[in-house]
């Protein structure tokens, strides 16, 4: 996953960002509900983020526990904030595209990645926990608590620098045209 794939996600992602911008119309209602969802993404991711221990041990604790893949569900929420902020249906087909064209192979090609990790521990997991869509867990889990520094560790303050910066923008682009 580290090569190919990643590769290709985030050099698609530069001129999906150009034209998504483009694109983009923003109005004052459609931009705070789309920053309001995309804080919920945020949220999630960060919540995420403070649990994972990448490399150290298979995260299961936190949102681990609702979804096995909550960094995705965070940035699939942000995307659907900042489709919506941009209020235009062509920028959110833009998003929407590049989400399709990228994440269903990223997520299978993680999930195999992690199946070779921890094996029997993830594939447990796996039976217990959804891919994507979260679910409540069915039992109570004991597990770690959410940590700052693993929040920071994971640079996960990128993503809401990066938000703050397409929110900023779009609220520009909304003042300029008027």
């Amino acid at each position: 996953m580290k090569g190919g794939l990643a590769k290709w996600r985030v050099r698609a992602g530069y001129p999906v960002v150009l034209l998504y911008f483009w694109l983009a119309h923003p109005r004052p209602a459609w931009l705070a509900a789309g920053t309001i969802v995309g804080l919920a993404g945020l949220a999630i991711r960060g919540l995420a983020a403070g649990h994972l221990r990448k490399h150290e041990g298979l995260a299961t604790s936190g949102p681990y526990a609702w979804t096995r893949n909550p960094l995705y569900f965070g940035s699939a929420l942000l995307a659907a904030g900042l489709a919506i902020a941009a209020s235009s249906w062509l920028a959110a087909a833009v998003v929407a595209a590049y989400f399709l064209a990228f994440y269903p192979a990223t997520l299978r090609s993680e999930e195999g990645e992690l199946a070779r990790e921890y094996g029997d521990a993830f594939r447990e997991y796996a039976a217990r926990v959804p891919l994507f869509w979260p679910r409540p867990p069915r039992a109570a889990l004991a597990g770690q608590k959410f940590s700052w520094a693993l929040y920071s560790r994971n640079r996960e303050y990128n993503a809401a620098v990066g938000m703050g910066v397409v929110v900023a923008l779009l609220a520009a682009k909304m003042i300029w045209l008027g």
